[in-house]
């Protein structure tokens, strides 16, 4: 158990941290299709009430074709994102009976329990589907998240930095190791591969809400508000400056940043 710094950051960064990485990568995750029968926008992209509609369609796929990996997989990963963590877990404990040596399957699998809290048996589900002679970077970053969670940070980085030898500038890689620097008050570093990561062309908003964070946190509000809204629709940005407001209002931070930025006006 590594020894946490005096500066470590508060609960509200922890937040972010599990907003970001919820155990595999912050952008495009290519465990899920993006392509799925009866909705036209990648789960990634979606809004809360579309992520809502997308269960419904997924959840009625799933009752006619219960043994279709892909779909359990994808309706998984969208309960996940709806925050019924344990349904997801039930519905991926029964994929996973059907296709045990399949790597999205454990791939989800092993993010739906480290979203229950079990991190110890999801290492050991990312690291049983993981193959040496032809390794996976997705598992890489997933146990580097879930390592994180452990509060072994070293030991993640290692796993984040072997996935980026495989497929280097991967934007949702780049923002699981940016915010793992944020979880030892790094937030320079921090700061450093989230800039990489957003100018990624896959980078989605998840990467840019963490950046926009680790901006806020270092006081300059005004710039984190910018890249916050980006070249988003306008519901998007509103959506993106929300979040920030969340995060940043907890223990005052928000009132503190703002008074700050303003005075230096």
């Amino acid at each position: 158990m590594q020894k946490k710094p005096k500066n470590r950051p508060s609960a509200l960064t922890i937040l972010a941290l599990a907003s970001s990485i919820a155990l595999a990568a912050c952008a495009k995750d290519p465990t899920q299709t993006g392509s799925i029968r009866g909705i036209n926008k990648p789960i990634e992209q979606m809004s809360v009430p579309e992520l809502q509609q997308a269960a419904s369609v997924l959840g009625r796929q799933y009752d006619r074709k219960p043994d279709n990996p892909s779909i359990g997989v994808n309706y998984a990963s969208v309960l996940r994102s709806t925050g019924r963590n344990e349904q997801a877990l039930a519905v991926m404990q029964q994929v996973v009976i059907k296709h045990p040596e399949n790597n999205a399957v454990l791939s989800e699998y092993g993010k739906a329990l480290a979203a229950t809290g079990n991190f110890k048996k999801a290492l050991q589900v990312i690291q049983r589907a993981q193959r040496p002679d032809r390794p996976d970077w997705r598992l890489f970053s997933a146990q580097g998240a879930i390592l994180d969670q452990l509060d072994q940070s070293e030991a993640a980085r290692v796993q984040y930095r072997k996935a980026l030898d495989i497929v280097p500038n991967e934007p949702s890689v780049l923002s699981n190791l940016g915010m793992s620097y944020v979880l030892t008050g790094d937030l320079r570093g921090a700061e450093t591969y989230l800039r990489r990561a957003i100018k990624h062309p896959r980078a989605d908003s998840r990467v840019r809400q963490n950046l926009a964070l680790v901006i806020g946190l270092q006081g300059n509000f005004q710039e984190a508000e910018k890249v916050a809204r980006g070249e988003l629709s306008a519901q998007a940005a509103e959506e993106n400056i929300k979040f920030l407001r969340q995060m940043l209002s907890q223990q005052s931070a928000w009132n503190l940043l703002k008074n700050t930025d303003e005075k230096t006006q």
